[in-house]
């Protein structure tokens, strides 16, 4: 696969040998599309607030990064300024180059310009994207179909969230948060989950409902909507062709039967209307990954991918690092990261724990992504992190917000629920910053 992009450089902005300038390029999705052009050889530099494995690798690219806000040390002569939503309005690096008069974008405004002449495939969903993303983004790279991804997360078999084809289709995840995901217009979506999140933004779980059917108002004509069946007001989802998925769920179009757990893989058949594919091997834990194999499974028969390739594909599959990714595995030990931050994807990671290690004790330890994630959620973190045995809770990772003086408070609260349902329970590290 090339790791040069054939794909057009965005056509609504001039972008000339100036370059792009990336303030917050060490974010997941930030650093995907500063390697998308620096793979179209056009300069790229940025800022982040301190060094990554993820900035080390960009920069061992041929990217430029320095971690001091300063203005002094950023580019004068720039073409576009693009920045995440986590770099807070008063920086003094966005308010520069916003104040003298440069083209400055969201990442969101990028992806809706590189989208803009390609067919699209975009999975969306408070959770479960970032895997359901990378997956279908491999079966299309294996199988020589070809893509142009950007992921959410780093892709265990190429080690990168950005890769490039001759093909001019791109795959991306689409990010619900600042309703981002309605600036892109697919020809396939999937929704993966609906679950009330992000409620700062969108205030109430309906409004985030809201938010998805409008993003399936985006697909083309002609286009197709992959969607978890059984989600809340499915039945107003918008498409020229309409396709649910479930792991077991026979009234859904596809589903996945006969599941074995083999030597910690599982081997399994996908039953579609009209078709089925046998002994499918995927070598992650979770049955919620079997369920988003079954929907990027779906996008590969929706583009006519032929079944032997879908099945080598997934067979190959490594999965996506820090989604239940091991660092240790012995007979006694087990370290397991993920990223999980929603109560839903919390459960989903201590059953598939329970799943694979039956009896062993699980000790968590547990930080809260988002002061305003955690208070709207509180209740159902509390019961999410009750399925451990052992419960250690660090503080909120404030992300995008600003450090909230209620965090203590917050998390104080959250230990005496977990606690109070005879979960051993502590708090640690500082909770003043």
């Amino acid at each position: 696969m090339s790791s040069q992009s054939n794909i057009q450089p965005p056509t609504a902005i001039q972008i000339g040998s100036n370059g792009v300038y990336f303030i917050g390029i060490g974010g997941i999705g930030m650093s995907a599309l500063a390697r998308y052009f620096n793979a179209l050889k056009i300069p790229v530099s940025g800022y982040d607030r301190t060094a990554t494995v993820l900035t080390q690798q960009l920069e061992s690219e041929g990217i430029a990064i320095h971690y001091e806000e300063n203005i002094s040390l950023i580019p004068k002569k720039i073409d576009v300024v693009v920045y995440t939503p986590a770099i807070p309005k008063d920086h003094a690096e966005l308010v520069y180059y916003q104040q003298n008069g440069y083209t400055v974008v969201k990442r969101s405004d990028v992806l809706q310009w590189i989208s803009a002449n390609s067919f699209n495939i975009c999975i969306a969903g408070t959770h479960g994207k970032t895997t359901t993303t990378s997956m279908t983004a491999h079966i299309l790279r294996h199988s020589g179909y070809g893509c142009n991804a950007f992921l959410g997360g780093i892709a265990a078999n190429y080690n990168t969230n950005f890769w490039s084809s001759s093909n001019n289709v791109v795959v991306v995840e689409a990010d619900e948060y600042d309703r981002s995901f309605l600036k892109l217009t697919p020809d396939v979506a999937i929704i993966t989950a609906m679950d009330a999140d992000h409620l700062d933004i969108y205030g109430t779980a309906e409004a985030v409902e809201t938010a998805f059917l409008q993003f399936s108002d985006k697909i083309k004509k002609g286009g197709c909507l992959i969607a978890k069946h059984g989600m809340a007001r499915q039945a107003e989802f918008t498409a020229d062709t309409v396709t649910t998925y479930s792991l077991s769920n026979t009234d859904a179009h596809v589903h996945a039967t006969n599941i074995v757990v083999e030597n910690g893989s599982y081997r399994f058949n996908v039953v579609g209307r009209g078709w089925t594919i046998d002994n499918v091997m995927l070598h992650m834990g979770g049955l919620h990954n079997i369920e988003n194999a079954v929907a990027a499974i779906a996008v590969a028969k929706f583009l006519n991918i032929e079944e032997d390739k879908i099945v080598a594909a997934l067979d190959a599959f490594k999965g996506v690092k820090r989604r239940f990714e091991y660092h240790l595995k012995t007979d006694t030990h087990v370290l397991i990261d993920d990223y999980a931050h929603h109560p839903t994807a919390v459960i989903e990671t201590l059953r598939t724990a329970r799943q694979i290690f039956g009896s062993r004790r699980i000790a968590l330890a547990f930080e809260p992504h988002q002061v305003s994630r955690l208070q709207a959620l509180l209740p159902e973190f509390a019961q999410s992190l009750a399925l451990a045995d052992h419960v250690l809770i660090a503080p909120v990772f404030a992300a995008r917000e600003a450090n909230s003086a209620i965090q203590h408070a917050l998390i104080q609260n959250l230990a005496q629920r977990v606690s109070s349902a005879g979960i051993p329970t502590e708090v640690c590290g500082t909770l003043d910053h």
